[in-house]
């Protein structure tokens, strides 16, 4: 048998942030953490939603520590706000979970394509005003969620923001590539900082979460919408099991910098292991010039990784 959320080491006197922990994988992430004896802060971008994921929380871990936090990664004032008032004094691990997936085009309130926005964007912005409070914590740990299906894609970094042309499902996958990216070069500018900081990436398979569904829904595509959760019901693994790379990658011993994990078998379900990625996910260039234009796109410079 292998790894399952039993198998997570005693995080007691740990504190997490997890994005998008309301419903799906960040849910199952913010609640297991939360019953081995984590602090878990769930950051929500709707209120209402979040309020009744931390109460669904408690009713299931009687006693755990989990608190709300408002966070819109398509909003950068909102993550500022989130990092300028953190609802915690120590910070060891930050889950970037939360996304959208081949939604229609649209862009967040800062002008980005949604896609590229939230899932990459949104999550370097928050990564680098977070990072003081993580290079301050021994054995810290920074994950981030990205998908199988960005092997479909590479970045085109001529037009990161799909203005000359914008296919859902390849704005998807470039966006999963960023992850990957983003991941790859932090990595390296955490151990030139000689940083005891680890930073890896995973991937949930097909799960079944409402994460499929959100596009067609919003077009008002109902075949699709009914296509999509034929796939979740019949294909895909529970969102229990779609979160353990996200877990292992954050709480198991040995994880190292840069690594991918995902489901063992064919990367779609099964216990966790180390997953393959694309190859343009390691070619350090364009994971250098693609830091450049994020940190220029959202104004957040990680200056505590510089020389």
């Amino acid at each position: 048998m292998g790894w399952t959320a039993q198998d997570i080491p005693d995080q007691g006197g740990r504190t997490a942030v997890v994005t998008g922990a309301n419903s799906g994988l960040g849910y199952v992430t913010a609640r297991e953490l939360a019953r081995k004896g984590a602090r878990v802060v769930l950051a929500c971008r709707d209120g209402a939603r979040g309020r009744d994921a931390v109460e669904r929380l408690r009713g299931e871990v009687p006693g755990a520590r989990v608190e709300l936090g408002r966070l819109d990664l398509g909003d950068l004032a909102s993550v500022r706000e989130f990092a300028a008032r953190p609802p915690y004094d120590r910070l060891d691990l930050l889950v970037n979970n939360a996304g959208v997936m081949a939604v229609p085009y649209g862009t967040t309130a800062d002008g980005f394509e949604r896609q590229f926005g939230t899932n990459h964007l949104g999550h370097f912005a928050l990564t680098g005003l977070l990072l003081p409070a993580l290079l301050a914590t021994p054995g810290a740990r920074i994950v981030t969620v990205s998908s199988f299906m960005h092997v479909l894609a590479n970045i085109d970094p001529r037009d990161l923001n799909s203005e000359r042309h914008y296919r859902r499902w390849t704005a998807y996958a470039r966006s999963k590539t960023a992850n990957l990216l983003f991941t790859h070069e932090l990595c390296r500018r955490l151990a030139a900082r000689g940083s005891g900081v680890v930073a890896a990436a995973a991937h949930p398979g097909y799960a079944a979460t409402n994460l499929q569904t959100a596009g067609p829904r919003a077009e008002g595509r109902r075949g699709a919408e009914r296509m999509m959760e034929l796939g979740n019901r019949v294909f895909a693994q529970p969102a229990e099991a779609g979160a353990l790379p996200s877990l292992y990658a954050a709480t198991a011993p040995g994880v190292r910098p840069d690594s991918f994990w995902g489901p063992s078998f064919a990367m779609w379900r099964g216990s966790p292991a180390p997953s393959r990625r694309a190859p343009w996910t390691l070619n350090d260039e364009a994971a250098a010039r693609l830091w450049a234009a994020s940190e220029r796109l959202t104004g957040v410079p990680y200056d505590a990784l510089r020389a």
